[in-house]
């Protein structure tokens, strides 16, 4: 009695702590609550939660995520909470069913629409939802699910909107669920890396292939939009002109750390990878392997190494992730990970350290 009337956070913790252990109790034991007994409980739970403080509500949200026996309501309400605390819940409870997901990709913000399309064994409804709202960022991080109940149907919506979306075409040529089919038409839309992945996953001829992307350029250069082969985007030669750019920039002295932030405003990621190899002297192979890491702590030593300073980070961390199918991830913990790059080291040591921390990555 004497925590439940208490107002101290810890004693609020501990009452919250304490419910949770009586209920992981009974579910083991295998005896059903009674019901008056079961809403006492989710009206504590309720009421506990929505007035505990930050770190209360995150150390819940991981100790309850897998709890087949959470309150519904409670955990609808965590979905919507801080991405940092939504995130397990959204990822991991078994509570929430496919109308609940669904809700949220229309009420949650991008980041928590993100996380639902990572969520494993996502089912075809949210599948559905998800290519139905047409998000460029939550579609890259729906590309990159191998585990997500992804249709024939539904796969080749995504290869049509690779199209558009370049960010759709490096996780779909390794998505389990690319048909043969699929894999010919997503072929003339990517580079040559991309291509060799698909000649070699699915046995394509390259006569064949180049043929056909002979065909394509032709057609598209004749404005011929009733061919069967959509407009061709030569990865190569946009990213030729975009290495093209960043050279001028930097022989010009106009090549800046603030200029990271403008391109990834503009949705221009593989400007930011060019830009930030630039600036840092990295390869951009680096800089491309540390945004698609579980290890945010990796961009945050290269910005840091090129002059980014810690408050203006967090921003960039979310642009990438928008951009960047949800990648790099690592969490909250990530992210105190990542605060550490700015530590009271000169950028010439920040440099030396990302490329020997990518190099093991």
């Amino acid at each position: 009695m004497k925590l439940a009337r208490s107002r101290e956070a810890g004693d609020r913790e501990r009452l919250l702590t304490g419910i949770i252990d009586l209920c992981e109790a009974g579910q083991a034991s295998g005896e059903p609550t009674h019901p008056d007994i079961q809403a006492l409980l989710n009206s504590i739970f309720m009421t506990l939660v929505v007035e505990a403080e930050r770190d209360i509500r995150h150390r819940l949200s991981e100790r309850l995520a897998d709890a087949e026996w959470a309150p519904s309501a409670l955990i609808n309400i965590m979905a919507l909470d801080e991405i940092e605390i939504a995130r397990p819940i959204i990822a991991r409870s078994p509570v929430l069913q496919d109308h609940d997901l669904i809700r949220l990709l229309v009420q949650a913000t991008l980041e928590h629409q993100i996380e639902i399309a990572r969520r494993p064994r996502l089912p075809a409804p949210v599948v559905e939802a998800i290519l139905s709202r047409d998000e460029p960022a939550v579609l890259t991080a729906l590309a990159s699910n191998d585990t997500a109940e992804i249709s024939p149907d539904a796969m080749g919506r995504l290869v049509d909107r690779s199209r558009e979306i370049v960010a759709l075409r490096s996780p779909l040529a390794r998505h389990p669920r690319l048909s043969s089919e699929l894999a010919e038409q997503l072929y003339l839309l990517v580079g040559r890396t991309l291509r060799d992945t698909l000649t070699s996953r699915f046995s394509l001829d390259p006569t064949k292939m180049q043929a056909a992307v002979d065909e394509a350029l032709r057609a598209s250069h004749r404005g011929d939009s009733d061919s069967e082969v959509g407009p061709v985007e030569l990865d190569e030669d946009r990213e030729e002109m975009e290495r093209s750019l960043i050279e001028k920039l930097d022989s010009a002295g106009q090549l800046r750390p603030g200029y990271l932030l403008r391109v990834l405003r503009e949705g221009r990621l593989q400007l930011f990878v060019m830009a930030l190899a630039r600036l840092g002297k990295f390869e951009a192979a680096q800089i491309r392997r540390a945004i698609d890491s579980g290890r945010p702590e990796l961009l945050a030593l290269a910005c840091s190494a090129v002059g980014i300073d810690r408050s203006v980070f967090p921003t960039i961390l979310e642009h990438v992730r928008q951009l960047n199918g949800g990648r790099p991830g690592g969490g909250e913990e990530g992210v105190r990970r990542a605060a550490s790059a700015f530590g009271p080291f000169t950028p010439d040591i920040a440099g030396m350290a990302f490329r020997q921390a990518v190099g093991s990555a």
